[in-house]
């Protein structure tokens, strides 16, 4: 998996260009559904990543990129959970995201948000 560009509201990843929010797990990329989190938005002023959603846990590392400006909300219960599956939590704006995810891409997923 190889990110070719990033800049606000769209991403590019192997030659695909995204305009959403994506899960990269084992190297696949998906779209971020974020409908479980979306009862809290009102709480943060924008859609936090929360446990309800589908968290590619299946890692050594998780990346979370928090979008261009590094808006996105990162609940308490998402750190407490990646210290109780022993996963490495990297949480930073998506431009640094990227950059962890392409220095050690081995046993890494992510969830990377593209606005904000």
């Amino acid at each position: 998996m190889r990110v070719e560009s990033f800049s606000f509201g769209s991403i590019r990843i192997d030659g695909v260009t995204y305009e959403h929010d994506v899960i990269v797990e084992g190297g696949a990329v998906r779209k971020r559904k974020k409908k479980g989190s979306k009862r809290y938005r009102e709480q943060f002023g924008h859609t936090p990543l929360t446990l309800e959603e589908d968290i590619p846990w299946e890692c050594r590392r998780l990346v979370i990129g928090t979008g261009a400006h590094g808006a996105l909300p990162v609940m308490e219960a998402v750190k407490r959970e990646a210290r109780k599956r022993g996963v490495e939590l990297v949480v930073a704006p998506t431009a640094e995201a990227i950059r962890e995810l392409e220095r050690d891409p081995e046993g890494s997923n992510a969830v990377l948000h593209i606005t904000c």
